[in-house]
């Protein structure tokens, strides 16, 4: 019987949990604050969705951390195939924060539309609120993409992180995936809510606050649905990127003895995966020595950081070619 595992400390766990989360939680409470300061001296209604769209990312992001620091927990005996969905529910309520969110967002916008309101003197506080949401979302934006180039191993590096975070941005974890479409919206209306600021200040076209707000409010429905929908994939259980097969199947067909693939399943969770399969080998090998190409190919495949688990089966060839990649997409 095996020993039962090592209990993990709490410290050991929260290093493993993701950095991107914890920082965006810091810095949208710190910008919920400041833009919170701000429009209530001001009553700039861009402001007000601003300060929303920080808060309910400071809290959503606090939740996603907390989640993916539960995720990284080793599988027990209860729980033999690990934690890994424990995050897809904690993105899930970070989901239902953004919605109530953004509907109290839209409806300031639709009041600001009806009724423009005047804003107190503050444009220069406004102005430096705003530069700054800009700076610090856009830092933690570009440290997402760098968590998403790193998860998805690709090889960028420089100004090439932003092209390859958009293109591998599936195969980030969940939480990474959260942070990164949310600070892209964040970043994008503190913009928005910056040229509102400046442009009311400047003309007479109050209904431009309004505006802002809906576009604001919109977006962040927009991260709720796409975060809601990769969640609910996750947690139903979906099958790993075309490219992770291709290469689990080049480990596998690359051994000597193995002639085909019969069947194979590679699951994702998070941003791990989990093998099955079964390998056919050449004709005439001992049981023992089919063994030990099972065996070895298991250790070889979990190399990968990112395989947790391997379960292969062995057959003797059947002379019929099973595996065509092209015909798994």
């Amino acid at each position: 019987m095996e020993a039962a595992p090592k209990k993990e400390s709490f410290i050991s766990l929260l290093k493993k949990g993701n950095t991107s989360s914890a920082a965006a939680a810091i810095g949208n409470t710190f910008l919920s604050i400041l833009k919170g300061i701000a429009y209530f001296v001001t009553g700039n209604g861009a402001m007000f969705a601003s300060m929303m769209h920080s808060f309910a990312d400071a809290v959503n992001q606090g939740f996603v951390f907390a989640g993916s620091v539960l995720a990284e927990k080793k599988p027990t005996r209860k729980f033999p195939t690990g934690f890994g969905r424990v995050i897809n529910i904690f993105c899930m309520i970070a989901v239902l924060v953004v919605t109530i969110m953004a509907y109290e967002t839209i409806l300031e916008g639709l009041h600001l539309i009806a009724h423009p309101a005047e804003s107190s003197d503050g444009f220069w506080l406004n102005l430096i609120v705003l530069l700054a949401s800009v700076a610090v979302d856009g830092i933690i934006l570009f440290k997402a993409m760098k968590e998403v180039v790193h998860e998805s191993r690709a090889a960028a590096s420089g100004i090439g992180i932003i092209p390859s975070a958009f293109r591998n941005i599936g195969r980030a974890a969940p939480p990474t995936r959260l942070v990164f479409y949310e600070d892209l919206v964040a970043t994008t209306g503190a913009l928005l809510a910056l040229i509102a600021v400046v442009f009311t200040a400047l003309t007479d076209f109050k209904l431009l606050d309004g505006i802002v707000s809906l576009l604001i409010g919109s977006l962040m429905f927009v991260v709720a649905f796409r975060v809601g929908y990769d969640n609910m994939v996750g947690l139903i259980g979906v099958a790993a990127p075309q490219d992770v097969e291709d290469k689990v199947a080049a480990v596998i067909m690359s051994d000597p003895f193995v002639t085909d693939i019969y069947q194979m399943r590679v699951l994702q969770e998070g941003r791990y995966y989990h093998i099955e399969g079964l390998v056919e080998l050449k004709k005439g090998l001992s049981l023992a020595d089919a063994d030990d190409i099972k065996f070895k190919l298991r250790d070889r495949l979990l190399q990968d950081p990112d395989i947790t688990d391997v379960t292969l089966g062995i057959i003797e060839d059947n002379g019929v070619k099973n595996w065509n990649p092209a015909s798994k997409s």
